[in-house]
């Protein structure tokens, strides 16, 4: 839609031109009885009048090149065109003011409802191009609010649950209650440890068994000899 804008602002400029053009030769008396036109009374309105008329179709021409000022200008010039257009038939169909000759008043209402489509043309494609800014720059924001969220979500430091955490949750509780528990196994009792009974040798050597008997002896004839008479 843009470039059909822009295009169109170059039409603009290209018709502003013209009558500027025109404007500025009021003086010019030939020029206007040729087509068949009324001269500006005085002079001087109709050469200031084609001086804007030059300015604005320089304005109309750099806005066709300059994104900034091409919705603005186009939407702003296609309004002034459709309104001189409705005054330009005003005048001639309904007022009959200026007076013209047939071929004046057939290029006059030319004009006038060349003015009135390129006018709205130029309405209507401007809003085209408005909503689908709008629109554009909708996405655009959400995109970019998108790409914020997924940023910060990557961002985020990761948290680690700690171990028994999940049987702090209720939900937790409730499936640690579900589980079954685990059978209980029987214990088992180890039998007590005794010491082993030194067996007595087998077989001893013969000098240990006549030392054991002389001990033996010993003992005996100490339990067999009297004793001493108690005193006092």
């Amino acid at each position: 839609m843009k470039p059909l804008l822009r295009v169109l602002l170059i039409v603009d400029a290209l018709t502003l031109l013209g009558f500027g053009v025109l404007f500025v030769l009021t003086p010019w008396t030939l020029v206007y009885n040729a087509l068949q036109l009324v001269q500006t009374q005085p002079a001087l309105v109709g050469q200031a009048f084609g001086v804007v008329l030059l300015g604005f179709a320089w304005l109309a021409l750099r806005a066709a090149f300059h994104g900034e000022m091409t919705l603005p200008v186009g939407r702003t010039a296609g309004h002034v065109n459709w309104i001189a257009g409705v005054l330009m038939l005003v005048w001639l169909i309904g007022l009959r003011t200026p007076r013209l000759t047939g071929l004046g008043q057939l290029v006059a209402g030319a004009v006038g409802v060349w003015l009135i489509v390129l006018g709205l043309g130029g309405v209507r494609l401007a809003g085209a191009v408005r909503r689908r800014a709008k629109g554009d720059k909708g996405r655009t924001a959400q995109q970019r609010e998108a790409g914020k969220t997924a940023k910060e979500r990557r961002d985020e430091p990761v948290a680690y649950a700690k171990p028994g955490s999940m049987r702090a949750m209720p939900w937790g509780g409730a499936r640690e209650a579900q589980r079954p528990a685990a059978p209980a196994e029987p214990a088992v009792q180890a039998p007590p440890v005794t010491p082993a009974a030194v067996p007595p040798a087998a077989s001893s050597s013969p000098a240990a068994a006549q030392a054991g008997e002389a001990r033996q002896a010993a003992r005996d004839e100490a339990a067999d000899a009297p004793r001493p008479p108690l005193r006092g």
